[in-house]
């Protein structure tokens, strides 16, 4: 695998500056194009329905190439001025047509059933699913003037999140490393909270939560907000009965199904209280508190350069499947990485698959960490994923959110058994299950019980509680999922202030578990079935977001309605503790 080039090369997208300006008046052209066939499109013409599809079509995946380029520009740089109007400029106007084209959707939802059949036929394989899950809005879509004025007070509903960044933005955590002071944002609140250093991460700790517990007024009515914005719309005017049901459905997931994830995440929990206990006797403590869960166990490090961090993934890759290795080089080679973190440049990293047909754009940050090797595994795993499905629209070709860490969570595992299979020292091998286990924890148990918590939350809110009731019902969650294993301060009863998505995206958290825990499960089966499974993994990463993924999944012998599949996720993870225990000899 060759390094290519530290920077993005974006003539995948766009030749040209020049080229992306010309798609902007495109863009206008063909929405004007398809405003003109508005009064065209009637049940008993199939060929002009076909032809309005096929246009609509090529607006999107042109709409999506436009917002990647502006988008990724100002990633690469956000201290550009020229990149934050480029961007502010193209949200604005992919905004304004989005709007002038919701007439389809309306449309196509409202036909009667007998007339949608004959059209839903004549469009073919290519865009049944996609019509199909528009339809399936039909008893929670309003009138045209009525989801008009929904767009219009959402400009104002998203301002309770916009409002949320701004006040978390003008925030500063002060407290004290070693006898010196240090003020923080809390986007750097991690660094500390992870530092190798027990009174480190409890100083930092305890100055970002009370500060949150003074905010706790303000921050607390803000999302009483947005649960009362969500709840107005999604149950009262939408009609859902629960106000999840709505994530629900935008996911494509029966309510049974994500009833049952939470249910096995509540009984496998206990997996973890095990592993607390490996934890805090490799820190040296006889209980682990809420201040340690994210502190670093290992007593060795091991640093590595890109190159090699590169043939490592890619090794991994290739003894899974080599089109998996394949498709990974070609993200490199095509020059699609931004390897290295600089002024201006985005924080964390990131996959973006902008349309069929683009070769994913990768984001890192990498600094020859092992956790960096592992994040490039899995944003690979990401654009494998765009690669495969890339036969598909851009009305389905990415997957669901519950299934868009299947590949990315997948190619983790690969490396994670690969370089324990290579590395001799127990200590080493121990630095890389801690870190393996200290991710299953919180993307899997962490996230569902958030999502427990925002079904109380929003409960608790529409009957007119006080905000010490919210504070309490998070603290309950933190108990159920801890038990004895792990003490707890009081103060982390204002932790959820902290949470980002319970004020931009409700509900969205438990997604994370849904996708982590089948991809345990899944990975538990390639390790019974062997190469047999590899077309398996492959179909189901190839369907994109073409079939729902309850179905999907069931096609491939898979049931998610049921528990015990999710018991299979949770019985990996026991076996990975179990390793984990015999290395660093607890009792």
């Amino acid at each position: 695998m060759t390094r290519g080039s530290d920077r993005w090369d974006f003539t995948a997208l766009f030749e040209s500056q020049a080229a992306f300006e010309a798609a902007l008046k495109e863009l206008e052209a063909k929405t004007e194009a398809l405003e003109r066939r508005r009064d065209q499109l009637r049940a008993e013409d199939p060929e002009t329905f076909l032809a309005f599809l096929k246009g609509y079509e090529a607006f999107a995946d042109l709409a999506a190439r436009v917002r990647a380029y502006a988008a990724l520009r100002f990633y690469e740089d956000a201290n550009s001025e020229t990149a934050q109007a480029q961007l502010a400029r193209v949200t604005q106007l992919l905004g304004d047509l989005g709007a002038r084209l919701l007439f389809f959707e309306l449309w196509w939802k409202n036909l009667p059933e007998e007339a949608a059949k004959p059209l839903l036929e004549a469009a073919g394989e290519r865009y049944a699913y996609w019509l199909r899950e528009l339809r399936a809005w039909r008893p929670h879509t309003l009138t045209e003037e009525a989801e008009r004025a929904i767009q219009l007070k959402n400009v104002a509903a998203r301002a309770h999140a916009k409002t949320y960044n701004v006040l978390n933005d003008r925030y500063r955590i002060a407290f004290e490393v070693r006898g010196e002071k240090v003020t923080i944002q809390k986007s750097e609140l991690g660094k500390y909270t992870h530092h190798k250093d027990p009174a480190v991460r409890q100083a930092a700790y305890d100055a970002a939560l009370a500060l949150f517990e003074n905010e706790a007024l303000v921050l607390g009515e803000l999302y009483r907000l947005v649960v009362l914005d969500w709840r107005n719309e999604y149950v009262k005017l939408r009609g859902f009965e629960t106000p999840i049901a709505a994530r629900n459905k935008m996911n494509d997931l029966p309510d049974r199904v994500v009833e049952a994830l939470l249910e096995a995440v509540a009984e496998g929990a206990p997996v973890f209280h095990d592993y607390f206990r490996i934890k805090a006797r490799a820190l040296g403590v006889p209980r682990l508190s809420r201040y340690d869960l994210y502190a670093p166990a290992a007593k060795t490090e091991r640093s590595f350069t890109f190159e090699e961090a590169l043939e490592k993934v890619e090794a991994a890759f290739r003894a899974f499947d080599p089109e998996f290795a394949e498709l990974a080089r070609r993200v490199v080679e095509e020059r699609h990485v931004d390897v290295y973190p600089r002024p201006g440049k985005r924080g964390g990293a990131f996959s973006y698959g902008p349309a069929p047909g683009v070769t994913p754009y990768l984001l890192l940050n990498f600094q020859g960490e092992a956790r960096d090797v592992a994040t490039l595994a899995h944003e690979l795993g990401h654009a494998i994923h765009a690669l495969l499905a890339a036969e598909h629209p851009v009305f389905t070709f990415h997957a669901p959110l519950p299934l868009a860490e299947m590949a990315s969570t997948f190619g983790e595992i690969l490396l994670t058994d690969a370089l324990l299979a290579e590395e001799k020292d127990p200590d080493l091998k121990a630095q890389i299950l801690f870190d393996q286990l200290d991710d299953a924890y919180a993307t899997v148990v962490r996230q569902a019980y958030f999502a427990r918590f925002e079904i109380e939350a929003h409960r608790l809110l529409a009957e007119g509680a006080p905000l010490s009731a919210v504070h309490e019902a998070y603290l309950e969650t933190l108990k159920a999922q801890f038990g004895d294993a792990v003490e707890l301060p009081e103060a982390f009863r204002f932790e959820w202030l902290m949470v980002p998505h319970f004020y931009h995206t409700p509900f969205y958290v438990y997604a994370y578990a849904f996708g982590q825990l089948l991809v345990y499960a899944l990975y538990r089966r390639y390790r019974e079935e062997g190469a047999a499974f590899v077309p398996r993994l492959k179909r189901l990463l190839a369907a994109g977001g073409s079939v729902s993924p309850t179905e999907l999944l069931a096609r491939e012998g898979f049931d998610v309605e049921n528990p015990a599949f999710w018991r299979e996720g949770f019985a990996y993870l026991a076996e990975r503790i179990a390793t984990l225990k015999s290395l660093v000899g607890a009792s």
